[in-house]
Parts: C-alpha cells; sequence; structure tokens
C-alpha cells in the first residue's frame, strides 16, 4: 500500500480511534484529567474527520482502495463524521462546565467516547453485520448516558423504553442482512448496490427494505415508539443535545446509505411517507401545545425525524441530508442555549401578542410561495437544474408561512407590521437560497422523487397547517381537542404498558421514587 493511500486509511479511522482511546479506566476517579484527554483526543479527531473529507476530494480511489474488508468511506458520510465530531468536541467542552462537582464524571466521559467511537464506526461501516453491531453499540453506550443519574425514574423509563425499541430494531435488521445475504451471497453493502444495479429486486430485497424501514422507525422515535425520547429529559441537558443533534439522526443517514435498496422497493417508501407523515403532522400539533422549553424542543425533534424520515421515503435524499445537518446545529445550539430560552420568550411577549392576524395567516403562504418562486428561477439562471419539484414547494411555502405571521395586537414600542414581514420574506429567501446552494454541493447524493406520494404529504402539510392557525386565531372551537393533543393522543401510554409486559423492567417507577 502505498504512502497517500496509507495516510487517507488512518485520516478515516482516526476518529473511531481516537474516541474510543478517549474512555478512560475504570478505576480511575479524576474527572478533571479525564476531561482533559478527552478533549484533547477530541481535536484529534476532529482534524482526523476533515483531512478524510479533504481526501474524498483529492483521492476518491486511493480512499476506497485503502479501507479495509466490510468499512468504506463515502461522501456523504464524511460530511456527516465531520459534524458529528465537531458536535461531540463542542458537547464535550460544555459537559465538563455543566458537570462540575457532579460524581460520576469519568462514567460520563467513558459513555461519551463509547457512543461517538460507535457513530462513527456505523458512517464507515460497508457490510450488514458492521452495520447492525455499531448501530447496537451506539445505544449500548448511550444508556449510560441516559441513565446518568440513577435516582430519576423517568429516566430509567424512557432508557428501558429505548432498549425495548432498540432490541426489536436489531431483530428487524438481522432480518433485513438475511434476506439480502441470501439473495446476493455476501453481507458487503457494495456487492448489494452492484446486485441491485443489474436489475429489478427479487421479492427478498424487497423485504428486506421493508424490515429496514421499521427498523428506522423504530430507531428514530417515530411514532409510536417515540415516548422515550420525551422522557428522556430527565438526563442533563448535554445529553439531550447529544441525543437531538446527533444520535437521533443516524436513521436519516442509514436511509440515504441504502437509498438503492429502497428505490427497488416502493412499499418501504410509502411505509416511509406514512410513517414520517403521521409523526409530523401529530407532534407537531402537541408542541404547539407544550409550555416546557425542553419538551417542546424533544417534540420538535419528533416532528423533524418524521420529515426527514418522509423526505428519504419521497426520494429527495439531498434535502434529507441537509435537514440532517441544519436540524443537529440547530438542536444542538438549542438545548445548550436552553437557559436563555426563558428571556427570549419575555421579549417576543413585549413586542405583541402572540396570536397572529387572520390576515396573515391567509396571505402569508402566498407570499412566500412566490418568494420560493422568485428566489428558485433567479437560482435556475446561475446553476442549472437547482431546485425541487412544485409539490415541495407548496410543502415548503405551509412549513415557511409561519415566519410571516402578524401579531393580531401589537405593542406601541414594536416596530412597524411591514417591517417584520420583510424581515421575514428575507429569512424566507435566506433558506431557499441556502438550500439551493446545499444542493449544489458535492454530498455523493442522487435524487429519486416519489411524485405520487409527495400529494400526500402536501395534504399532510395542509392539514397541519390549518390545525395551526385554528389554535392560534380560534381556540374555543378547539378546546376539547387541545387536552388529546396536550395528551400526545395517548399513544405513549399504550405503547408503556406494552413495553414492560413485552419486556418487565427490574423496577417501576413508584419504586424508585
Amino acid at each position: 500500500m502505498n504512502p497517500p493511500a496509507l495516510l487517507t486509511l488512518a485520516c478515516s479511522l482516526l476518529p473511531a480511534a481516537l474516541m474510543l482511546a478517549a474512555v478512560p479506566h475504570r478505576r480511575s476517579g479524576l474527572a478533571a484529567p479525564a476531561w482533559r484527554r478527552f478533549r484533547a483526543l477530541a481535536w484529534l479527531a476532529l482534524a482526523g474527520a476533515l483531512a478524510s473529507l479533504g481526501a474524498q476530494f483529492v483521492a476518491p480511489g486511493a480512499v476506497a482502495a485503502a479501507m479495509p474488508a466490510g468499512l468504506g468511506v463515502t461522501l456523504a458520510g464524511a460530511w456527516i463524521a465531520v459534524l458529528v465530531q465537531l458536535l461531540g468536541t463542542t458537547i464535550a467542552a460544555f459537559s465538563s462546565r455543566y458537570l462540575e462537582g457532579e460524581p460520576g464524571q469519568p462514567r460520563y466521559v467513558a459513555a461519551l467516547g463509547g457512543v461517538l467511537a460507535a457513530v462513527h464506526l456505523l458512517l464507515l461501516a460497508d457490510h450488514w453485520l458492521v452495520l447492525i453491531a455499531a448501530w447496537a453499540a451506539v445505544g449500548l453506550a448511550l444508556q449510560h448516558l441516559l441513565c446518568f443519574y440513577t435516582d430519576r425514574p423517568f429516566a430509567l423509563l424512557a432508557a428501558h423504553k429505548k432498549r425495548v425499541a432498540d432490541r426489536l430494531a436489531d431483530l428487524l435488521l438481522v432480518a433485513a442482512a438475511a434476506l439480502a445475504w441470501h439473495q446476493v451471497g455476501s453481507g458487503s453493502l457494495s456487492a448489494l448496490w452492484q446486485t441491485l444495479a443489474t436489475g429489478p429486486a427479487a421479492w427478498p430485497l424487497q423485504l428486506s427494505a421493508v424490515c429496514l424501514a421499521l427498523a428506522v422507525v423504530l430507531r428514530t422515535a417515530l411514532l409510536p415508539v417515540h415516548g422515550w425520547l420525551i422522557q428522556v429529559m430527565e438526563a442533563p441537558t448535554p445529553v439531550s443535545a447529544l441525543l437531538h443533534a446527533g444520535v437521533i439522526n443516524l436513521g436519516g443517514f442509514v436511509l440515504i446509505r441504502f437509498a438503492p435498496l429502497l428505490e427497488a422497493a416502493p412499499v418501504a417508501r410509502w411505509l416511509l411517507v406514512v410513517a414520517g407523515l403521521l409523526t409530523a403532522v401529530l407532534a407537531g400539533l402537541v408542541m404547539l401545545t407544550r409550555i416546557s422549553i425542553k419538551v417542546r424542543l424533544a417534540w420538535s425533534t419528533v416532528a423533524q425525524m418524521g420529515f426527514m424520515v418522509m423526505e428519504c421515503g419521497l426520494g429527495l435524499y439531498t434535502l434529507a441530508l441537509l435537514h440532517l445537518l441544519g436540524h443537529s446545529l440547530y438542536k444542538a445550539h438549542a438545548f445548550l442555549a436552553a437557559s436563555g430560552a426563558v428571556e427570549d420568550t419575555r421579549l417576543r411577549l413585549m413586542r405583541g401578542s402572540v396570536a397572529p392576524s387572520l390576515a396573515s395567516v391567509v396571505v402569508a403562504p402566498l407570499v412566500v410561495g412566490a418568494v420560493l418562486w422568485a428566489v428558485l428561477s433567479a437560482v435556475a439562471l446561475v446553476l442549472p437544474g437547482a431546485g425541487w419539484p412544485g409539490w415541495w414547494t407548496a410543502l415548503l411555502a405551509l412549513a415557511w408561512a409561519p415566519l410571516l405571521w402578524q401579531p393580531a395586537q401589537r405593542h406601541p414600542d414594536a416596530p412597524p407590521a411591514w417591517r417584520g414581514a420583510l424581515t421575514g420574506a428575507a429569512m424566507v429567501a435566506g433558506l431557499v437560497l441556502a438550500a439551493c446552494v446545499g444542493h449544489a454541493l458535492p454530498f455523493g447524493v442522487s435524487d429519486a422523487p416519489l411524485a405520487a406520494a409527495g400529494w400526500v404529504a402536501l395534504a399532510g402539510m395542509a392539514l397541519l397547517y390549518l390545525s395551526l392557525t385554528l389554535m392560534q386565531t380560534r381556540p374555543d372551537l378547539l378546546s376539547g381537542w387541545r387536552r388529546w393533543s396536550y395528551a400526545g393522543f395517548y399513544v405513549d401510554e399504550f405503547v408503556t404498558r406494552a413495553a414492560l409486559r413485552l419486556w418487565p423492567a427490574r423496577w417501576t417507577p413508584a419504586a424508585a421514587q
């Protein structure tokens, strides 16, 4: 193996190896040395991830040839590896201050290093066994972070429910791997892509795609197994940031990685569209009735995971990858800056009432749609082929319309309405421009839009927008329904009972108290 190949191999494997090396010895009870060691190795791992991404552009063939059997580097995986390590390094620095004086910090450092090492291994997986083992290791290491406070019953309940969902997902992944392995004759993902390129997929591969889709639904906390993600708010805030900004997004990466398999299985794609759409709509409605900042963020993550899974089912893989990157950065900032949310809310209330005017609710989607059309038309002149299907433009117009809502009653010191509308329109234009530029970036992902399902997704988004406007402008019409929405439509209660029957816990919340 020549020196460039050895260098690219080292850079690709460095993040996982360094994060594994950052795990402190169990007998060490000193927190400060453990944090110093972790931070130093985390910065080196970030440099390795950046070098691996750069090698994808300089010598992509050398990277592929240098990787050992069962491992491989994709361009999308290299991008996400940089994101994961950047977030992990930032969260580690925040955690060292947040947990100062807490007992068990070396245990926390060990679990954090284990999570990051397993995530990096998953991003390199080019074999079914590596993928299954790495994803299971992520969940096992994360359990120790979720249960960092062992005296909090809801944290223990959330970790137990996640354990049940993970084991069911593992069984589905094993079934998917067995079906694909039997048909292809190998567990290699590269061999699977070659088989899919030769012709239509046989029924074992289509059934494998369905099992994979169901496993992702379980791992990304889509309805009805979303409850643990809400109750995990009992864990330390940096753990919530790591979970919502990084770990929970792995399902989106796996779907993007298995795009060739999904494109050959329409049933699996429709399953993802329906599951994602229902999750996004119901979680979005529940989020509107919640007051707690962290709980609202948790429901927001459930809704965003629904949108991301739906995008993958629709074949908009580039948009799903951009969604993954943007959601990770936003949620990391939102959780780590949650202490300032109360002040931000107070300032918004001073600017005007929360309820929007009926006129702005009706006009906002039309204005956003016009801005979308104008920006996309301008971008198409510079970047031919940029953009997305028309039904997705309409869906985004409904999703971003609240940015242009204007309050029904304004504070005397608040800025004029036209200034707020202009600011909202500028934000929409910036989002569209960023999305178009993101589509032009080299992610190594190609789209395969599923137009028929797109109109179903648009209908679901219209229902969510209608419900949102009714709750804001005519709350009296939905007073009875609001109680059900606040309770999450009681879905989690049934799932919790079923999970405890399927896998009884060694404790009960009442006993833990």
